[in-house]
């Protein structure tokens, strides 16, 4: 339910026109809340608006920090007004009240301060950033590698010199390299939030590197060799065809007829096993929490992925 949360999130900070590091921030939150909770998937949601409003509360402006209210109608009243309460005060006693952390923004301020970057290359490292924040693998990495490794391949996807910033260890290669593979799983809602002007259309200029690279990769495949075929024979039988094997019984066809091929008789069939049975059952994936019939159609308009991803 990841990926689901971290729409609703940014949905949500883009509606309430939050500062960026809030959004980091909030995912902060909620990943060392979880690592230390047991959370129900009904409080999952919960547990995201709870990071959310702490982390707008911590840092970002007074006027745009979203009200209870606010989140119970963005969550279509699946939660009372209570609950939110209680649950932002369980998340910072949990944390032992410590709300702040060095988060991956901060190190790509600075980063991007000392080179003096241009916006382009900015939103894309951002859009970088944020893409990582779908995936738990990257939960554990240093925010520092992860500044380091998203502006390097920035820089690389938009064709820009690479900076000497000192050498690199083998987990930033890693990080690199990671990064690097997942730019083909990315939310439609990220990237509908990065195809805007004042964003520099980062989505859509990673799109397009990711077809030029499939294209460039397919034609770096080497073709497949033609299968040599042996020639009839012309001088010994002039009808020389070629035929499927056919299993004889003594020397002749069965009833006169060609016998379907013989089927396999090695130590795997004869110890009963067959195709059937080994399949394996398709795991199961976890199921959606169907939102409140009390939702109203202009709620499910300001978050139209999340809702659909929630009905789905």
């Amino acid at each position: 339910m990841r990926p689901y949360l971290l729409d609703f999130l940014i949905e949500a900070h883009a509606f309430f026109q939050l500062l960026p590091e809030t959004l980091f921030l909030a995912v902060n939150l909620l990943d060392r809340y979880c690592s230390r909770r047991v959370v129900y998937k009904r409080h999952y949601q919960l547990v995201g608006c709870a990071s959310l409003l702490i982390a707008a509360k911590y840092g970002d402006r007074k006027d745009r920090v979203p009200t209870i209210r606010e989140l119970k109608s963005m969550c279509c009243a699946l939660y009372d007004e209570e609950m939110f309460t209680q649950m932002e005060w369980h998340v910072l006693n949990t944390l032992d009240w410590i709300i702040g952390h060095p988060t991956v923004d901060s190190f790509l301020q600075i980063a991007l301060t000392e080179d003096f970057e241009d916006f382009e290359v900015q939103h894309m490292a951002w859009y970088i950033c944020e893409i990582a924040l779908y995936h738990k693998e990257f939960v554990s990495t240093k925010p520092s590698v992860m500044a380091r490794a998203s502006l390097a391949l920035a820089r690389g996807i938009l064709g820009r010199p690479e900076v000497s910033d000192g050498a690199w260890d083998h987990v930033e290669n890693l990080t690199l390299l990671s990064l690097s593979q997942h730019l083909n799983q990315i939310s439609s809602v990220l990237s509908r939030k990065y195809a805007s002007p004042h964003m520099s259309r980062v989505s859509s200029t990673l799109e397009q590197f990711l077809i030029q690279q499939a294209a460039i990769a397919r034609r770096t495949v080497p073709p497949t060799p033609p299968c040599e075929s042996t020639p009839p024979k012309a001088t010994a039988d002039v009808n020389y065809i070629y035929n499927t094997p056919q299993k004889v019984l003594h020397g002749v066809m069965a009833n006169g007829y060609p016998t379907p091929p013989e089927t396999p008789e090695d130590e795997y069939f004869l110890n009963g096993n067959s195709a059937k049975g080994c399949q394996a059952d398709a795991p199961r994936r976890p199921v959606t929490p169907t939102p409140s019939s009390t939702c109203s159609y202009a709620q499910q308009q300001q978050f139209p992925a999340y809702h659909q991803n929630m009905i789905q």
